[in-house]
């Protein structure tokens, strides 16, 4: 009987719809009469959120493979996760005003920045657009929410003279030389805590750091900074491949908020933070 109602629906969209969406149809179609069938033998209909998580589980693998950090495929999941907890419903009945409000509550509820909805709409806007190019879904709900607006604000910087006072600061050969790279080079605290010894070119003053998309450039340094370098690594005894570690043993690598503990502790001594 269901399969009679199939090809019959079928036969009459040939005309109106391509291969892509005549196959998702069908699917839809099967799925539907398959929950009316489970009903009306008094047995519970499937849990929609276990086919949004192998649909998520998916999305993750085909993000992974285009070379996403796993930082932020972690935000993704919990990005979305979320979403489809709230919601409750399969991806292909998900509409955009499901989003709109979903979005808004979330912002009321958390005191969220406009700059946070935004990313999260900017995932929910990915998810949905590889559903719609994987022939999951029709169409991308998300297309008519529009990109929220921020305000761009410009991040300080140290002048030449705050820096020289933060050098004067330094009671080690480690942040000494931490200040130098950073501010010769201007590269992102992220890029320096990834940086090994092996990537400084000491004879070109030059070094390869990799920043956002593991993409590879180089920067250079200047002498001052070359000698801060050298009078630090010399005066280590670790075998620790990375450039910058903890002073304190077991001498691991510093991470982020390592480093930006320290520069904040410079600039609050100087009263410039």
């Amino acid at each position: 009987m269901n399969e009679r109602i199939l090809d019959k629906v079928i036969g009459q969209m040939l005309p109106h719809l391509n291969n892509a969406q005549l196959k998702l149809l069908r699917k839809t179609l099967e799925s539907v009469l398959a929950e009316t069938e489970l009903a009306s033998n008094n047995a519970s209909p499937p849990d929609p959120t276990e086919a949004n998580k192998e649909l998520l589980e998916c999305f993750l693998s085909a993000k992974r493979v285009e070379g996403c950090s796993e930082k932020t495929l972690k935000y993704y999941l919990t990005t979305l996760s979320a979403m489809f907890l709230q919601l409750g419903k399969p991806v292909q009945e998900i509409e955009t005003d499901d989003l709109r409000k979903y979005l808004t509550s979330y912002q009321e509820e958390h005191g969220s920045s406009r700059v946070t909805i935004d990313n999260m709409r900017r995932i929910l806007s990915s998810f949905f657009s590889w559903l719609e190019e994987e022939d999951y879904i029709l169409k991308n709900p998300v297309r008519r929410i529009h990109k929220v607006k921020t305000t761009n604000t410009i991040k300080e910087t140290y002048s030449d003279e705050e820096l020289e006072r933060m050098r004067d600061q330094c009671k080690n050969d480690r942040d000494l030389a931490l200040i130098d790279i950073l501010s010769s080079t201007g590269m992102r605290v992220g890029e320096l805590v990834r940086l090994d010894r092996e990537d400084i070119n000491f004879e070109e003053r030059e070094c390869i750091v990799l920043g956002k998309g593991d993409k590879e450039r180089i920067v250079y340094f200047d002498a001052r900074t070359k000698i801060h370098l050298q009078n630090y690594l010399q005066s280590r005894t670790d075998e620790n491949p990375a450039l910058f570690i903890s002073l304190r043993a077991p001498h691991e690598r510093l991470k982020v908020g390592g480093v930006e503990v320290r520069l904040r502790e410079y600039g609050r001594k100087l009263n410039i933070t």
